[in-house]
């Protein structure tokens, strides 16, 4: 079985060895740096020893290049240097059990969650919706849930908008204003973000957490590797809101788990700060809530990110493992964030923090772990291991015959299509359609009956609505009003 420990970092300069215990391993972290000083490497020697202490990890590969996770490593004169260097012990090159992700289904298992899975608050931000448009929204989604419609892709939802402006007059009744121009708005929003390549990852088959929190026959973690190269560049708002999806349903789904001897899930967010930079107030408040809440779930999240003054201090406060790489001090405003890096670690008498972050070498970095109270320890100066696992990515035809292999073949790939907004609605148009053809053959039958001068309620209802079919309202009216009485909508 995996030891449950700890896992090592690194080494300092009087050879003695930094360890992340496993316990502690829920209470979050953060890998920070500038550019090419090593925060890639560092994230694929956590994940490594995360899995091999039987804890699964999800993380998302923007470059490509942490593949390589599901290789060993090919020997190397600076890799055996630097175990030499921080004497480590039984290093071995070894391949990590790896299944790999991809909202587009090109490079990976596909990901998919339904609209409304994802929720009115993701969906605000993810759109960028102002205030009414906002409101307009959640009406949506309540409008669903009391007319009986399930919402699983986009076409189900751009369906129900449509719907709501064609009704709009009866809804308001119920649910508020219902502006034609904000339905508009979201509208031409959907039609970006399925540009974007949103359409594939709104459906079913809709992604299970199981899927995500697996092990292997030898007890090591698997490391589920999303392939986010793509995503970044089309849509880094969908990538971020992707991830916060999965966090929200961890946490929402998991139980307690109590003071446990290691995680049930470590999950990596690269690229952190475009969680934070354009997220609304009320967003920003259930991410501080989920990082607050979620290690009780037994899940530890870690934010890789250039700068720790990315992360909002209502966050920043709860990450125990701080791994902080060079920082660049070329510009005044460089110097303060090298200051205010510094002062997010317990002093070491023997350092110069804030000196140091500028001195890192690749590789080094200032680490501060907690201990077992779980008090962050004196910052030190490490170097960090070297991965046993390939640093790189893969050949085309390593990563399919990987997904040849993969245990989960099969279970993602075809997309399914329930009965569902989309369908329900067009179901009501037909029977709508058909009722108002009906009319004007009703009407002549009824004329051609003997009957008396006087009219019922009814009947004069029924010609007022009639006489005005000819413009665009009166056929608005005759599918919303005559419709429910002739069956066409609940």
């Amino acid at each position: 079985m995996p030891d449950t420990t700890g896992l090592l970092i690194g080494g300092t300069a009087d050879a003695r060895h930094v360890h992340q215990l496993a316990r502690m391993s829920n209470r979050h972290g953060l890998i920070a740096g500038a550019t090419g000083t090593g925060k890639t490497v560092t994230l694929q020697v956590l994940a490594e020893g995360f899995s091999r202490l039987g804890v699964p990890v999800f993380l998302a590969d923007v470059k490509g290049d942490l593949a390589g996770l599901s290789r060993p490593a090919a020997p190397h004169p600076k890799i055996e240097e630097r175990i030499r260097h921080i004497g480590i012990d039984g290093y071995q090159s070894r391949a990590c059990p790896v299944a790999f992700w991809d909202l587009f289904g090109i490079n990976g298992h596909p990901v998919r969650t339904t609209i409304s899975e994802m929720g009115p608050l993701l969906l605000t931000s993810l759109l960028e919706l102002n205030t009414t448009q906002e409101g307009v929204l959640y009406a949506a989604f309540r409008i669903a849930d009391d007319q009986g419609m399930l919402l699983l892709d986009l076409k189900d939802l751009r369906a129900l908008l449509t719907w709501m402006a064609d009704n709009r007059k009866d809804l308001e009744k119920d649910y508020g204003s219902l502006a034609t121009a904000s339905i508009a708005a979201i509208q031409r929003s959907l039609l970006v973000l399925e540009e974007q390549g949103a359409d594939r990852f709104f459906g079913e088959p809709a992604i299970r957490l199981d899927d995500l929190m697996l092990t292997d026959f030898s007890g090591n973690g698997v490391i589920n590797v999303l392939d986010a190269s793509t995503l970044m560049h089309s849509s880094p708002k969908l990538y971020a809101t992707l991830l916060l999806w999965l966090l929200a349903e961890l946490f929402e789904q998991l139980p307690e788990a109590g003071d446990a001897d290691r995680p049930k899930l470590v999950f990596f967010f690269d690229e952190a700060h475009l969680l934070f930079d354009t997220a609304p107030r009320a967003l920003l408040d259930k991410i501080e809530q989920v990082v607050r809440l979620i290690r009780s779930k037994g899940i530890g999240i870690y934010f890789i990110t250039q700068n720790p003054t990315d992360i909002p201090d209502e966050v920043l406060g709860q990450l125990g493992l701080k791994i902080q790489h060079a920082l660049r001090a070329f510009t005044p405003r460089d110097q303060k964030a090298v200051k205010a890096a510094a002062q997010t670690f317990r002093p070491n008498p023997a350092l110069d923090t804030e000196q140091v972050i500028i001195e890192l070498g690749i590789g080094e970095a200032l680490v501060s772990t907690l201990d077992g109270k779980g008090s962050p320890l004196p910052v030190e100066r490490v170097l960090i291991c070297p991965p046993e696992s390939r640093m790189g990515p893969l050949t085309d035809a390593e990563r399919a015959e990987h997904l040849q292999r993969s245990p989960l073949r099969g279970r993602y790939d075809e997309a399914v299509d329930r009965h569902s907004a989309y369908e329900m609605l067009k179901k009501r148009a037909a029977e709508q359609a058909a009722a108002e053809a009906a009319q004007p053959q009703q009407a002549a039958r009824t004329a051609a009956r003997p009957r008396s001068n006087r009219q019922s309620t009814g009947e004069a209802f029924i010609k007022s609505a009639a006489r005005s079919i000819g413009s665009q309202l009166g056929r608005q009216i005759v599918r919303g009003i005559l419709g429910s009485l002739l069956g066409g909508r609940r």
